[in-house]
């Protein structure tokens, strides 16, 4: 009742958290003791901004640029002088004036912001002003001030003067600079931004603010808010204004970068309270850059609204107490800055009622939707994913004109070309040559070129895989055991699969990829990463056998070291001659003829002779310098890659340097190689473009050389090449497309596998290797695209925008490898060594990122050192580790297999991962599986359904619990108000 004295409005929350807004409200309005809260849900403070906050907008609100001048003295003269700046964090200009402060989280103190809030409670607030020019502005400020009685007139001319004060802005440069300073314009030189004359601030912009390098660093729709504060001697009491224009203008010298100003905010103040003064404008100025109440500012109909923002965010502020914390201590910004979402969630009519978000915070993959609709018709999930793409492709080519795509071209190049020639030259060893370098890289260039100029995911890299190795061996084995011919045989394994993958493209079989959780992508992943780095190991140690390493080499006994080859015994030997091959004849040569001192090693042992010293078996340290060459590409391809978080040189140099780190590595240890001048295995590129095996040619007939029951039979192994090809495209496809990358330009699950089936009758008919998606390269050419923003705040660490989706890098790549039988006087040069330094670093860079590397390390580390991950928060360490065994004893199980002849069957143990997850929900709850793991696609399902059911529920109640509502409300305000009439002895409402 109006006769009652009530508490504030601010105090009817349903809970009392020990805040700075409660501190405030208790000390401030002294709430009379005895006065029970009643349970009202939210404070009208809440529900103001909920209804500011909640509606949406198409278009979201500018960045803001905040900057604070303050007033000084300079003689007789008064001048606006920059002293502070934001745009996410705080630089202040530092004592000296000629530097800009490290970036870092403002601290404020309580105080600064309790006076805030009463001076935008007794000041001038104008909102949707029309304003033009300063001097105008300033006119309106002051004369609704003398409306208000708050400014007495003849105060007019002198505030007048003071506010159009010429602004000098921190622009001048110190003499001695830093070599990443230098090349850079200085904005004003060694001098100031405007002329020391005391006149009016300029109207019109100046050349240094248009030349202002800082604009980099400003989003270009930015606008401005400034701050100005000060103290004069003509005042009693401060003069407080704020001012949002209705739309921005550029305000002339007022700001020193050229963004349009939008806010005002000024105080002065009598003298005695500068810092003060300096605080409160602290506080206004971290306002104006928090996400949320740069929202309420624009969005604010009155001074109340600004007035809840402040307690929205006095509410979220966080308290350090002195005692344990200097003030002094500037924070560094955090490397990931938290975005506002979750507060603002909290206002949004659209989410009332709903959760934040799930507990995981991945609810499956992001294409569920789409792939639940291709049961549809016949070939539906073809067709979506053709119409998804088709409007994209056209920005697949142009988007690849970047300098960002040469570095990932060079680097996933020298990755094919060297993954082409190992699998090349283990099939040739396998199948007696009628597979081998020539028809890898032949196979490589036209697949992958096919493949990335019309699938569904260009950025996936085909290439050969383990398990297709394997199953080619026991199939040539297969065919020279029981007399069939292999190649004729291979071809109809190859259109059987092809027929197999067009009927599981028609049937929509991707529908299997909604139940590979994080549990098979990881276990997946990690295994193909293990097997790039254990292969690149295992091939330097085996350089080790090839070139030993000289142990008991000794420089002092460098005199007694010889070797000698001795000509063989002519009694003992059974031919007293050996026949020396020409062209034409056959010509007798005596062993008694050659001067067996004069051979070399190779042809005293050609020629039966026998080498003896103790320097025989000595060659250079072919293993050591090839071990310097292997780690050396590695550290130093990491160590640039990391260079872009430095803190030397300029930004675009850094992130230069970073994205071309592989290319520069190899070719410093080329340089190097070259340079000391040893024999280190180079690369080694067919130079002629013909079969390796020369009874063979490029096409293969199907008909002819096999019974008519190997055509139909060949149906059998068919299928396990086909189970093997699916596993592997849409594992690799899912871990490519996870919502982590952000790709914008959809998938294709179904549009991938149909140009694969293609591609493996094509490859049939011409004899060529069989190719499927490769996850560590595929890993590897995303990583290599990925996408940073360009204009980041100064102390914001660049923000991950995507991945670079485009075609173009994926065709240069493998029409490179097509062309490289013409670019062997070249790649001659290469060491094998600094190639399998790059195969390190793909494996061991696609293992980044994995949550289940990250929980095997945990065994490791105490708990008190243990990073703060969000599962951790959540689960009990206990069932972390029990969750990451079951992973690891999959892991070790599929290792063995894939290293035996039972390899055969690893596409059928990845199914058995589906089937190992699906066991897990017995033995975990749900809540700890969406933490660590995502919830099944059935789990959802039956979420739904009860949740359903409750609604229903729900419904029925609805206007039972309305009244309910009602009644609650009512009673609760009738007890309010009788408490407050026995203290105050009124009658009861």
């Amino acid at each position: 009742p109006s006769s009652a004295k009530t508490c504030p409005h601010e105090l009817l929350t349903p809970f009392l958290p020990i805040t700075p807004h409660s501190l405030f409200l208790q000390v401030n309005h002294r709430c009379p003791p005895g006065v029970t809260i009643t349970s009202i849900k939210v404070s009208p403070a809440a529900e103001r901004l909920r209804y500011i906050l909640g509606e949406d907008d198409d278009m979201p609100n500018p960045t803001l640029f905040t900057e604070m001048d303050t007033l000084q003295q300079d003689g007789d003269e008064l001048e606006w002088k920059e002293s502070a700046r934001w745009v996410k964090f705080e630089e202040k200009v530092e004592d000296g004036g000629e530097r800009w402060s490290k970036p870092h989280v403002s601290t404020l103190s309580l105080h600064s912001l309790f006076e805030l809030r009463t001076c935008l409670q007794t000041g001038t607030v104008v909102l949707d002003l029309e304003g033009y020019s300063l001097p105008q502005i300033v006119d309106e400020i002051i004369e609704r001030q003398i409306d208000e009685g708050m400014l007495s007139p003849d105060l007019r001319e002198k505030i007048s003067f003071v506010l159009l004060r010429k602004h000098r802005h921190q622009t001048k440069k110190p003499i001695h600079r830093s070599l990443a300073d230098m090349g850079k314009a200085s904005g004003g030189g060694a001098r100031h931004a405007h002329s020391r004359s005391m006149n009016d601030i300029a109207d019109t912009l100046s050349t240094d603010q248009l030349r202002n390098k800082f604009m980099k660093k400003i989003p270009r729709d930015a606008e401005a808010s400034n701050v100005l504060v000060g103290e004069v001697d003509f005042l009693d009491k401060p003069f407080v204004a704020f001012v949002r224009l209705a739309q921005a203008t550029t305000l002339g010298g007022l700001t020193e970068v050229p963004v349009p100003t939008r806010f005002l905010f000024i105080l002065l103040g009598p003298t005695g309270k500068a810092k003060s003064y300096n605080q409160i404008g602290r506080a206004i100025a971290t306002l104006m850059v928090d996400d949320l109440f740069s929202d309420v500012a624009y969005k604010a109909r009155d001074r109340e609204d600004l007035i809840a923002g402040i307690d929205e965010f006095l509410d979220e502020v966080i308290v350090l107490p002195p005692g344990e914390w200097d003030p002094k201590i500037r924070i560094e910004p955090p490397k990931k800055v938290p975005t506002a979402d979750k507060r603002k969630s909290v206002y949004s009519l659209n989410e009332l009622g709903q959760p934040n978000g799930t507990a995981g915070g991945s609810g499956g993959h992001a294409e569920d939707e789409e792939i639940v609709c291709v049961f549809v018709r016949f070939c539906g999930g073809l067709f979506l994913d053709i119409k998804r793409k088709l409007p994209w492709f056209p920005s697949d080519f142009y988007e690849g004109f970047h300098i960002q795509s040469i570095s990932a071209v060079l680097f996933i190049y020298l990755g094919c070309i060297t993954n082409a020639i190992t699998f090349g030259g283990l099939l040739g060893d396998a199948t007696d040559n009628y597979q081998g370098v020539m028809e890898s890289f032949l196979g490589t260039a036209l697949s992958g070129t096919v493949f990335c100029m019309f699938s569904g995911q260009p950025l996936i890299i085909l290439s050969s895989t383990g398990p297709i190795l394997i199953f080619e061996k026991l199939l040539f084995e297969f065919s020279k055991n029981n007399g069939i011919d292999y190649m004729e045989l291979r071809l109809w394994i190859g259109i059987h699969s092809c027929i197999q993958c067009f009927l599981l493209v028609a049937t929509d079989a991707s529908y299997i990829i909604k139940y590979m959780t994080r549990f098979t992508e990881e276990g997946f992943s990690s295994l193909i990463s293990f097997i790039f780095i254990s292969d690149a190991i295992k091939k330097m140690v085996s350089h080790t056998q090839y070139y030993p390493i000289n142990t008991d080499f000794k420089p002092d006994y460098v005199t007694a070291y010889k070797c000698e080859c001795l000509a063989p015994d002519p009694s003992e030997s059974i031919l007293g001659s050996i026949y020396h091959y020409s062209r034409v004849t056959i010509k007798l040569l005596n062993i008694t003829d050659l001067d067996w001192s004069q051979l070399s090693k190779k042809e005293c042992v050609k020629y039966g002779g026998s080498l003896v010293g103790n320097t025989c078996k000595y060659v250079p340290d072919l293993a050591l310098m090839s071990f310097i060459l292997f780690f050396g590409t590695y550290s130093m391809t990491v160590s640039l890659k990391k260079f872009k978080f430095s803190r030397y040189f300029p930004t675009k140099l850094r992130k230069l340097i970073s994205d071309f780190s592989i290319f520069m590595a190899i070719m410093t240890f080329v340089g190097l190689d070259r340079l000391i001048g040893l024999k280190t295995p180079k690369l080694i590129v067919p130079t002629e473009f013909k079969p390796t095996r020369p009874d063979r040619g490029w096409i293969v007939l199907p008909f002819g050389k096999n019974p008519w029951w190997v055509y139909l039979a060949s149906f059998v192994p068919a299928l396990l090449v086909t189970i093997l090809i699916f596993m592997d495209q849409q594992i690799s496809a899912v871990i490519v497309n996870r919502k982590e990358n952000k790709l914008r330009k959809g998938c294709g699950y179904h549009l991938d596998l149909f140009w694969v089936g293609v591609l493996m009758a094509v490859c049939s008919f011409l004899g060529l290797p069989w190719y499927v998606a490769a996850t560590v390269i595929s890993i590897a050419h995303i990583d290599s695209l990925k996408m940073e923003s360009e204009s980041s705040a100064p102390g914001e660490q660049p923000q991950f925008l995507g991945v670079r989706e485009q075609r173009l890098t994926g065709i240069l790549v493998f029409v490179l490898t097509g062309v490289s039988i013409f670019l062997a006087p070249i790649l001659q040069f290469i060491p094998m060594p600094v190639l399998y330094g790059v195969f390190l670093y793909m494996g061991v860079a696609s293992l980044s990122g994995i949550q289940f590397w990250e929980r095997i390390k945990l065994y490791m580390m105490p708990s008190k050192y243990q990073p703060d991950f969000p599962f951790l928060r959540h689960v009990p360490l206990r069932r972390v580790h029990l969750f990451t065994l079951v992973q690891i004893i999959c892991l070790t199980v599929l290792w063995v297999l894939k290293s035996t002849v039972l390899a055969i069957l690893f596409p059928v143990m990845i199914l058995g991962l589906l089937v190992v997850r699906k066991m897990l929900d017995m033995v975990f709850s749900q809540h700890d599986l969406a933490w660590i793991d995502d919830i099944l696609p059935g789990k959802d399902k039956k979420d739904k359904k009860k949740k359903g059911d409750k609604d229903d529920t729900k419904k029925k109640d609805k206007k039972k619990g309305r009244a309910d509502d009602s009644k609650d409300k009512v009673r609760n305000v009738k007890i309010y108000c009788h408490q407050l009439a026995d203290l105050e002895q009124k009658k009861p409402c």
